[in-house]
């Protein structure tokens, strides 16, 4: 999704403000237990949000990175007040949901991404079909 860019001034911030609700709202689901230990995961290390990157390499051609922040950037996406991912992702992003499962013997981050045509074992690496 591109979203609409205004040369009048109120018309952009009100244009801007869509998009973004827009991308928050649509570009990632988060379920009830990957919600919770996000949570965790910005308490635990002390840090405002979690942020969630796609690069390239991995076995498939891309792979999501982990890592933390304070603030959120110019062009973040905030999901659920925990989550930042760049909008520069969104073609790799849009429609994933992000589970988050566990057990006794291992717990993981689980990527449902309708945008990847084939991932890896590791469960972390993708490719896109554009």
């Amino acid at each position: 999704m591109i979203c609409y860019k205004a040369t009048d001034p109120a018309t952009r911030k009100i244009s801007e403000l869509f998009c973004c609700l827009f991308l928050n709202s649509y570009m990632i689901k988060l379920t009830d237990n990957a919600l919770l230990r996000l949570r965790e995961l910005r308490k635990k290390n002390d840090k405002r949000f979690v942020r969630l990157d796609v690069k390239g390499g991995g076995c498939a051609g891309f792979e999501y990175q982990w890592s933390y922040a304070n603030e959120e950037q110019r062009n973040d996406a905030v999901i659920d007040d925990v989550l930042l991912v760049s909008r520069d992702y969104e073609l790799y992003l849009m429609g994933l949901e992000l589970d988050y499962s566990y057990d006794d013997f291992e717990s993981m981050f689980k990527f449902n991404n309708p945008k990847a045509k084939s991932t890896c074992g590791c469960g972390t690496s993708f490719s896109v079909g554009l």
